[in-house]
């Protein structure tokens, strides 16, 4: 026979010893794989066991802090961090050394006022520096004819169909393109994120107080206005100026009141916001914004004569300095519009023989 067993532990006694709670099936298991003459040692080994479970107990009571992690738990220590100054230029230039190109330079200030007085020429050469130029060629065109200015007319809100429903449709499209440059230069005013409505002053903000700045610079302007037009006619420096010749129908009235809001936006926002919004921007003096706010108000009237030219350069003037004042478009709007609605609907409703005492008509 062979040399009797020692009482090696087998396979599953090992793993009864690495277990820290050992089973009832590890047990059994360990009794039969035993031998009879090796349990002797079996008090050193329950006594091992005891031990190894008081070590497992020690160390779950101890403070999670405190435990020692594996060793596939245990981190490297992190190198050095970087400057977080290098670090964000690193991030800046990623993407110039990826594209293989350095980063945009910073314009300079020369190029900066190119770009503005660019952009101001632009926006005056779609709107109401177009329509002085124009009125420019017309004055001189007025002032070579054979007939004297007080024998000449004009005509302003004109229908451009025979047929009512397709001229009011003409005139609504002429009053929704005329905006688009006002539309433009708000735009332009945005685009360093600030509110451009805001920023020149047409908002809702304050509309009682509005309202009536609004109606005492309408009544500021209209009545001296008025004057100065009756004696431009009369001493034969003014045409004769229609200010409605629309065809008699039902939504006359309200295309004419669109109209007058068309104007009063075009007018305030371009000639006023936008263009003295640029200028400060471009170190203009007061007084040399103002002029060209005023002057430029008065060169698209031109073509009225040389009355409406000098009493809407004294309104600009007016209305200049009183954004340069306040910083607000929106009492200037209300003022324009009560003016053009007092034209426009009141030369309407006028009988023609008021009109005809008064040389207006």
């Amino acid at each position: 026979m062979g040399a009797p067993r020692t009482g090696t532990p087998s396979a599953a006694v090992q793993a009864h010893y690495d277990c820290a709670r050992p089973s009832p099936r590890d047990h059994r298991l360990w009794s039969a794989t035993t031998p009879a003459h090796g349990r002797g040692a079996e008090s050193r080994r329950t006594a091992r066991r005891r031990e190894l479970r008081r070590r497992k107990l020690t160390v779950d009571v101890q403070p999670t802090s405190s435990r020692r992690p594996y060793p596939a738990q245990v981190s490297q220590p992190d190198a050095a961090a970087p400057d977080p100054r290098i670090a964000a230029a690193e991030r800046g230039s990623a993407p110039a050394q990826r594209s293989g190109t350095s980063a945009a330079p910073q314009p300079s200030e020369r190029a900066r006022r190119r770009r503005l007085g660019v952009e101001i020429w632009i926006v005056l050469g779609l709107s109401l520096g177009k329509s002085g130029v124009y009125a420019l060629v017309n004055i001189v065109a007025r002032l070579t004819a054979d007939k004297s200015l007080r024998e000449q007319s004009t005509a302003l809100n004109t229908s451009q169909s025979p047929r009512p429903y397709l001229d009011l449709t003409y005139q609504l499209l002429s009053i929704g393109f005329a905006l688009i440059p006002v539309a433009l230069a708000l735009y332009l005013l945005s685009q360093n994120g600030r509110s451009a409505l805001r920023r020149i002053g047409l908002d809702r903000a304050r509309p009682l107080r509005d309202l009536g700045v609004g109606v005492g610079l309408a009544a500021l302007i209209g009545l001296p206005g008025l004057g100065l037009y009756v004696l431009g006619r009369a001493i034969g420096i003014t045409v004769e100026v229609q200010a409605a010749a629309l065809n008699a129908a039902w939504w006359t009235i309200p295309v004419l009141l669109l109209s007058a809001l068309q104007n009063a936006l075009l007018e305030e926002v371009i000639v006023v916001g936008y263009l003295m919004e640029r200028l400060r921007e471009l170190r203009w003096g007061p007084v040399a914004i103002i002029a060209a706010s005023a002057l430029l108000r008065g060169s698209y009237h031109l073509y009225q004569g040389i009355g409406p030219f000098v009493g809407n350069v004294v309104m600009g003037v007016v209305f200049a300095e009183y954004y340069r004042r306040r910083r607000r478009v929106m009492p200037l709007v209300v003022a324009h519009t009560l003016l053009d609605v007092v034209a426009f609907v009141g030369y309407s409703l006028i009988p023609a023989a008021w009109l005809a005492a008064l040389g207006i008509g």
